[in-house]
């Protein structure tokens, strides 16, 4: 499946990436000489995809100076200044700009690097698993020893056909959600109006046996202070060169 359509949540305060985020919105903060939300678009756009809604908030016209500058894929913004309406009601709003149809969904704040040479992508490889007949939404997921910057939370536990539930502490090593996940863009028809958590519709999916994951290949990385950049840029040079 080719997905084209593709949302990036952005739109976030970055309060704990203070005082670097006084003067700077958190997805224009750089690693390793990169604004974080180029590495989300970035790995979009090598997936195939042809347009990106991003939504702003927080300094938002750096936001909207940045992404004017950004080729290769169409960037349509989603604008929150009014009002900030969380991961879920952030992305309801912001599917609206969008053919109906499968989209990606990734937060602007983290990324992977080190992703096997000569393969499909991550994001490839998700798009021809996720199954809109029995999925909801389809997730990248992350084993905790192939990350940086986590923050140690185990997630979800996986079924061997990728079927996710929430985890419980001592039943199975569990999985981290990996930022990124694929959905059908209607799932969001019934979307509660303002701001809401995604995490209602994670929960919704896995009553209904409706949430799956797969396994990222490669090194997940975050930053959510000032003093985990230089860890997460000390990833980024370790495993690009190990890709």
């Amino acid at each position: 499946m080719n997905i084209e359509n593709a949302m990036v949540l952005a739109a976030g305060l970055g309060t704990r990436m203070r005082p670097i985020t006084d003067t700077i919105p958190k997805p224009l903060v750089q690693i390793a000489g990169k604004p974080l939300i180029d590495y989300a678009l970035d790995t979009l756009k090598e997936a195939g995809c042809k347009r990106a809604v991003v939504n702003i908030h927080y300094l938002a016209q750096q936001m909207i100076d940045h992404l004017a500058h950004y080729t290769g894929m169409e960037i349509v913004i989603s604008d929150e200044r009014a009002g900030l309406l969380n991961s879920g009601g952030g992305l309801a709003k912001g599917v609206r700009l969008l053919p109906t149809g499968p989209v990606f969904v990734m937060n602007a704040d983290l990324f992977w690097v080190g992703e096997p040479a000569h393969e499909a992508s991550n994001l490839t490889k998700l798009a021809g698993f996720f199954d809109a007949q029995k999925m909801d939404m389809a997730m990248l997921c992350v084993d905790i020893g192939q990350t940086t910057g986590h923050d140690g939370k185990i997630d979800f536990s996986m079924a061997k056909d990728g079927r996710l539930t929430r985890y419980k502490p001592g039943t199975d090593p569990g999985v981290v959600y990996a930022g990124a996940f694929i959905m059908h863009s209607a799932l969001l028809d019934d979307a509660p109006d303002g701001p809401f958590n995604l995490n209602l519709y994670f929960d919704r999916a896995i009553t209904a046996g409706r949430l799956y994951g797969m396994m990222l290949e490669g090194h997940w990385v975050t930053a959510g202070t000032p003093e985990a950049i230089s860890a997460a840029e000390e990833a980024v040079r370790t495993h690009q060169v190990d890709a």
